[in-house]
């Protein structure tokens, strides 16, 4: 160090730079000069030269380019009643399931009880989920438990590799990759649904687009479907248009409003998933940062609440007067987005609604304002809008693309408008388990009821059903419920054994 001291005993700046690049230069001669495909695609595909429209995938697990319909792959059994990224990552998929179990403590519990009885035998499910470990380990105990399932992505971003792999390998038909095309998705739709010989009698939905499908293209299946289970916001919403309508020709069951799914996937997975997608994706510091979440539902309450632990000045919007009043209490500044859209240096939204961030907004935007979407679908940004000539499109890594405008200033887009928590990074296992629990318990529901307990219209599940998911999870925390005496049972008017809400509570 002496060396590079001059005469007034401080060190020499520039000499220091110039032996740290010669030794970097030294250094890099030393590497290797062959690089591996994997490496040099990563390198190049996440360069931020990349323009929209160039080859850079979004999917980084193999180093196949060719697209998986153009492949022809079969299982160790011989089975090719599938189509899959690479069969091959089979092993590591399992590891992942493996893993999940182990934070899935109550559907573990029903396969347990299945093993004397089979309460779905004869089911034949066709399914659009996500396809990640925590999906299939709902997916081998709906097998567990008698029924035959064919699945497809509701997410062209969300399924893992490795796990539908995994699946194919145990002889699940799984339509999925990560990186899927508008067309892909359909397509894989299509071939869960369109199998000759094979009619499927319950559907389990998540956004609607499988039900929407089979109605578009396969009216004819709900003679047999006995009913339809669906655990998203959108989907439910597309349910409920098609009864009042008088259009919906099954059963249907709300998922998403019972209260395992609103209190629990709702809010404790995105006040925890909100931080890591936006992490993984973008390194922000949310300490100080300014940011807008537009809906205060469950959703929204999770992001908010994380996002001012990190220390984040965080805004709400709202169209809702009670929920416009709960962000007030929680401390938050209820305002509209064009108040506040030219000084935010993140925009979440999660409203359920469509054109919420249009391009108005967008070109008021401050220069590096992260865009992203906690919603099911990809219709609350108006990324469409931004697809023309005078923007332009450069990829900065997988789910990270930026949009530049002539004059210089560029948005951060996560996930082209995607779901951003299961599109960018994972979501919490344990609270996962909480609604594949129900969605099994609602399946079975279903099957097994009598003709006539359910009739064409949208139902909730019942608040018995509510609890006893609720009642599998409290042993992972070595909880004990308190009971009630007989008297204080009467006093309140309940079964000892509950319910201990009414069917109406939210």
């Amino acid at each position: 160090v002496e060396r590079w001291m001059g005469a007034s005993g401080t060190l020499d700046v520039r000499q220091t730079l110039q032996i740290q690049f010669a030794d970097q230069k030294q250094e890099f001669n030393k590497r290797p000069t062959k690089i591996g495909r994997r490496s040099l695609s990563r390198s190049i595909s996440q360069s931020s030269t990349d323009s929209y429209g160039s080859a850079a995938s979004y999917t980084d697990s193999s180093d196949d380019e060719t697209s998986p319909r153009d492949k022809q792959q079969k299982n160790s059994k011989g089975n090719g009643d599938f189509c899959i990224k690479n069969i091959k990552q089979a092993d590591f998929g399992r590891r992942e399931i493996e893993i999940a179990e182990q934070e899935m403590p109550a559907l573990m519990a029903l396969r347990k009880r299945a093993q004397g009885e089979k309460p779905l035998a004869g089911a034949k499910v066709v399914g659009c989920t996500h396809i990640t470990a925590q999906t299939a380990v709902l997916m081998e105990t709906l097998s567990a438990l008698g029924a035959q399932c064919r699945w497809a992505a509701c997410n062209i971003y969300s399924t893992q590799n490795e796990v539908a792999a995994a699946l194919a390998e145990g002889g699940f038909s799984v339509f999925a990759w990560k990186g899927e095309s508008e067309d892909d998705f359909w397509w894989c739709i299509d071939r869960c649904v369109n199998l000759e010989g094979w009619q499927p009698n319950m559907i389990l939905d998540d956004g609607g687009d499988l039900t929407h499908w089979i109605y578009k293209k396969y009216p004819n299946m709900f003679k047999k479907i006995k009913g339809i289970v669906e655990e998203s916001v959108t989907g439910v919403h597309r349910l409920y248009q098609l009864s009042k309508a008088g259009k919906l020709c099954v059963p249907a069951m709300n998922v998403n409003d019972s209260v395992t799914k609103q209190k629990f996937d709702n809010l404790y997975c995105c006040r925890e998933s909100i931080l890591d997608g936006l992490k993984r994706t973008t390194d922000v510091m949310f300490g100080g940062k300014q940011v807008v979440v537009c809906g205060y539902g469950e959703v929204g309450k999770g992001c908010c609440a994380a996002l001012k632990a990190m220390g984040s000045i965080v805004y709400v919007t709202e169209i809702d007067p009670i929920c416009a009043l709960q962000a007030c209490m929680d401390g938050f500044r209820l305002v509209k987005l064009s108040e506040v859209i030219r000084q935010v240096d993140i925009v979440i939204t999660c409203t359920g609604n469509k054109n919420v961030v249009v391009r108005e907004y967008l070109d008021r935007m401050k220069n590096g304002c992260i865009v992203c979407n906690m919603g099911h679908s990809n219709t609350e940004i108006d990324v469409a809008s931004l697809r023309t000539p005078e923007l332009t499109w450069e990829r900065v890594r997988s789910q990270v693309d930026h949009v530049i405008w002539p004059d210089g200033k560029r948005i951060v887009l996560l996930a082209e408008g995607r779901l951003l928590n299961l599109s960018c990074s994972t979501v919490p296992t344990f609270v996962l388990s909480i609604t594949a629990t129900t969605q099994a318990l609602a399946l079975i529901e279903l099957y097994n009821a009598p003709e006539g307990r359910y009739k064409q219209d949208v139902y909730l599940l019942p608040k018995k059903m509510d609890e006893y998911v609720a009642s599998l999870h409290l042993p992972t925390f070595d909880a004990h419920l308190t009971e009630l005496s007989d008297e204080q049972a009467k006093y309140l008017g309940l079964n000892k054994n509950g319910p201990f809400k009414p069917n109406y509570y939210r």
